[in-house]
């Protein structure tokens, strides 16, 4: 297995120190993913800038985590759902929600619905979504600036979720009690 190194402060490269800086000032520690991701600074500020931007959407907080758990459950991210289950508590985003995606059940609302599945689609289909499909997402209430937002949040999971796939990235202590195993490998 190759190892991939957790940076600190003191050890990541240059380029990444400020990186660090400014993951701590917002989440009061540096997460695990970050601290891999600091091996490149390059794909550390990327990650950076699309978590930002993704934030910046006009998704609700709630549709945020539709399209982050959708692509973190998809991916079989060890790491994400846990985070982005604790994510989603500071959000107040009910937690019937976040049930239904961590466990691929039903979600509470059509609308909600109709975004993961969209998502699912263009994750499945390499964004190749038929014109029926997008229509039925437009119909949901949703809208063309949303399908590019949706692009927008997998660009943003692609980097995290097979970041944590090649280093095998632990989950965090704090999002520990939120830990998940993928429905596929629980019944194995």
């Amino acid at each position: 297995m190759v190892q991939f190194t957790a940076h600190t402060e003191d050890t990541a490269p240059e380029g990444s120190k400020p990186l660090i800086a400014k993951s701590k000032a917002a989440f009061g520690r540096l997460p695990g993913l970050h601290a891999v991701l600091a091996e490149s600074p390059e794909a550390y500020e990327g990650y950076q800038a699309l978590h930002a931007l993704f934030l910046a959407t006009s998704f609700t907080d709630e549709e945020k985590t539709v399209v982050w758990q959708t692509i973190n459950v998809e991916n079989r991210c060890h790491y994400c759902v846990p985070a982005h289950t604790g994510i989603a508590k500071a959000m107040k985003v009910d937690d019937a929600v976040t049930e239904a995606l961590r466990n691929e059940t039903p979600l509470p609302t059509a609308k909600l619905e109709a975004l993961r599945d969209f998502t699912l689609k263009v994750m499945r289909q390499d964004g190749f979504v038929s014109g029926a499909d997008t229509e039925a997402f437009l119909a949901a209430g949703f809208t063309t600036r949303n399908v590019l937002e949706v692009i927008l949040g997998l660009a943003q999971k692609v980097m995290s979720n097979y970041t944590n796939h090649f280093a095998q990235t632990p989950v965090d202590p704090v999002m520990q009690k939120f830990a998940w195993t993928p429905a596929q490998t629980a019944a194995e």
